[in-house]
């Protein structure tokens, strides 16, 4: 009887190491274009400086929904408002690597996820004319009405998932796609962070 209890006793003090190694939830990001989660994974290491804590969970951008009347604060927008995620809101003096666009073209952006979640929609923001890309993402610098709603009736999304959009005009010089993926039975949503250089 005491052998039973000490092998339960080890194989509990195995799966706790494990359990803290292995988040038991995993989620999603945009991983083509390259998302800035995209940038800094590990198996990508697409950027010169420390990632942090995103290089090794870029699908684990989560914060609350609602955006944009709520959700994360001004200037947490690219880390869903997690600080363990800081490093996406740094603007790293505009040096975050950018896909080439131009006005009026199709872009495909593809998600992959970690967990399939049941999804109330997608939608896509850009920032504005003029925007700063030495400067953290705020509300004052996006165009708060989508240019890509994608809506998903609380369906489970496969592994990946593409949408089409086509690129605002009016821009010019490196902007930013803030594309926000929310959950349908849950209090949070998912945020991607693209560089776009027009």
């Amino acid at each position: 009887m005491r052998t039973r209890h000490l092998v339960g006793a080890a194989v509990a003090a195995l799966a706790i190491p494990l359990t803290l190694a292995f988040p038991a939830q995993s989620h999603g990001y945009i991983s083509t274009p390259p998302s800035r989660a995209a940038l800094c994974d590990a198996s990508a290491n697409a950027v010169s400086w420390d990632c942090g804590d995103i290089q090794w969970e870029p699908q684990s951008v989560e914060g609350p929904k609602g955006f944009p009347s709520a959700g994360p604060a001004d200037g947490t927008i690219c880390a869903g408002g997690n600080s363990r995620f800081a490093e996406l809101d740094d603007p790293h003096g505009g040096a975050w690597p950018t896909t080439p666009v131009t006005a009026g073209q199709q872009l495909t952006f593809t998600w992959t996820f970690t967990a399939r979640h049941a999804t109330s929609d997608f939608e896509y923001y850009l920032t504005k004319p003029g925007y700063d890309a030495t400067q953290p993402i705020t509300r004052d610098n996006l165009d708060l009405t989508p240019f890509l709603t994608v809506p998903y009736g609380g369906q489970q999304v496969p592994s990946t998932l593409s949408h089409t959009a086509t690129i605002p005009s009016g821009r010019t010089g490196h902007q930013v796609v803030v594309a926000v993926w929310t959950i349908a039975d849950t209090g949070n949503a998912f945020y991607s962070c693209t560089d776009v250089q027009f």
